[in-house]
């Protein structure tokens, strides 16, 4: 078995382990792979013990029978091919828009990687195609929608194969659609046909929730990043007392995220003059009467909490992370080919179900609404003059009243976030299908691809406070000389080089979606 390239000098060796941030690389485009001599061989055994169970005409499902509840009927040799090709084109029922550029790059990854564990049986054919097409920077066309990830994610794995057959259509990395025929003369490969057998190795796994799930693992952390610097610079505007982020407290309750975010707080605000460094205790209640008198207090919980709301946020982001990593470099097809002799030599079982990738994404997907929530709460009070500490009511800098700064902005972060709130777990919505063979089935895909909408929510969101917030620096360096530290500094450069400051009323929406695009993409400046 060989591969369809010699190694590039810049190319990732693969084997039967990959990173999540080197398999967001390979999905964007950025890293080029080639495949090791012991992926390849580990590939070919299997393909051989494939071989053995057609020429001694076992009874191996989707190899000498039917699919599905049609498991009982046997198929005979002579209709091999054509029982593979049937497959393919029965399942090919996804509808819907199409997934995005990355997402299907991710697919097609997800997919290869089940197939380095070495059980699947897939032909060298099959598996050179996979690696030419992420080598390309192509992406297959696929429909978001129609799997509900219990025999794998069989629909859009079906249309991956039909592209690969040169039937359908390539979306290259600008949008532009190219003829699945005309893209295969570009990656260089002929239409793959089915004569090994390739069908149900190319369609049967948990790869279409994998492959979103592990570029949601990537989204998510840098989302909880931004929330930890731009939660910094609310407080520096906010005048926030930090004893709040003291270590002690996590080492008394000592959840790894809290103890982590609180960290990156205080040294995010390292330099500034805005904090209030000294403990409240530190006050001596000297002078004071009998009569109730009104101090300068705790902070609201928005800054308070940060620790504790961001933590947990990222102690559940770790669960989900661990969880889409193992499936990254797991088999999850059926049958399985992992011995030589007859008791192991085809092992029929569950490989296929997406149960653990549908509840990590509802975990996940709870736990960003959380985030966002703390956002457009930490929006709300930056931008109501009754509890922003002196700051002009939604921070504008013309004529009260002729103009509303960021009414508009704060409103639409609210509707976000109870479009957020409106889709809630997907993996406990099981429906029996399939004739009753599927009877229990894991949404995992749709769990994934619904973290993948409230991410994009998520950073308009947090666009919308990164905004507010560095208007809210500028007002500040106004009223006085008191020094921001060099991180909120370095992230009001981030905000400024995409929106200007807010003189004037002027639509906004755009620049939400630009700078949202923007938090996206880079992680936040240290300084």
């Amino acid at each position: 078995m060989s591969h369809h390239a010699a190694p590039q000098a810049n190319a990732l060796i693969l084997d039967h382990r990959l990173s999540l941030s080197d398999a967001g690389r390979i999905a964007r485009g950025e890293l080029a792979i080639t495949l090791s001599d012991e992926a390849m061989a580990r590939c070919q055994r299997a393909h051989d013990r494939l071989g053995r169970i057609i020429a001694e005409d076992r009874h191996v499902y989707g190899i000498t029978t039917g699919f599905g509840p049609l498991a009982n009927r046997l198929v005979g040799a002579e209709h091999g091919v054509l029982l593979q090709q049937n497959l393919v084109h029965h399942l090919a029922s996804g509808v819907g828009p199409r997934l995005g550029h990355v997402q299907a790059r991710a697919i097609v990854l997800a997919r290869l990687m089940s197939i380095l564990q070495g059980v699947s049986g897939a032909s060298a054919e099959a598996v050179n195609r996979l690696v030419a097409v992420l080598n390309s920077r192509l992406a297959p066309a696929i429909p978001a929608k129609g799997t509900v990830g219990a025999s794998g994610d069989l629909t859009p794995l079906a249309h991956m194969v039909l592209c690969l057959q040169g039937r359908g259509e390539f979306i290259a990395p600008d949008g532009t659609i190219v003829l699945a025929e005309e893209a295969l003369r570009q990656i260089g490969y002929p239409p793959l046909d089915l004569a090994r057998r390739d069908g149900l190795a190319l369609v049967n796994g948990t790869s279409a929730m994998t492959g979103i799930a592990a570029l949601n693992a990537l989204a998510a952390r840098r989302a909880i990043d931004w929330s930890v610097a731009l939660t910094a610079g609310l407080a520096e505007v906010l005048g926030a007392r930090v004893e709040a982020w003291h270590p002690a407290f996590a080492e008394v309750r000592p959840h790894p995220g809290q103890a982590e975010v609180a960290a990156s707080l205080r040294a995010r605000v390292s330099g500034s003059a805005r904090v209030v460094q000294r403990p409240l205790a530190m006050r001596r209640l000297t002078g004071v009467g009998g009569m109730t008198e009104r101090v300068a207090g705790q902070d609201a919980y928005t800054l308070r909490c940060a620790p504790q709301v961001i933590g947990a946020v990222a102690d559940t982001a770790q669960f989900h992370d661990e969880v889409v990593a193992r499936e990254l470099q797991s088999a999850t097809d059926n049958p399985i080919f992992p011995g030589d002799d007859d008791a192991n030599l085809a092992l029929h079982g569950g490989n296929f179900m997406g149960q653990h990738v549908g509840l990590a994404s509802d975990a996940l997907s709870s736990a960003l609404v959380v985030l966002a929530g703390l956002c457009e709460r930490q929006i709300a009070r930056l931008t109501d003059e009754t509890l922003n500490r002196g700051l002009p009511a939604f921070l504008l800098r013309g004529p009260a009243g002729l103009n509303s700064g960021f009414m508009g902005a704060q409103v639409t972060a609210t509707a976000l976030l109870a479009e957020m709130r409106a889709t809630g777990a997907a993996s406990i919505h099981s429906i029996s299908t399939n004739g009753a063979n599927q009877d229990v089935v894991s949404m995992g895909t749709i769990a994934a691809r619904l973290v993948a909408d409230k991410l994009e929510m998520l950073f308009q969101i947090q666009a919308i406070l990164a905004m507010t917030v560095t208007q809210a620096i500028d007002l500040r360096e106004i009223e006085g000389p008191d020094a921001f530290s060099p991180a909120a500094e370095a992230m009001r450069r981030v905000v400024r080089r995409i929106s200007p400051a807010l003189t004037a009323d002027r639509p906004l929406g755009r620049e939400i979606e630009a700078v949202a695009e923007a938090l996206s993409r880079i992680d936040p400046p240290e300084a």
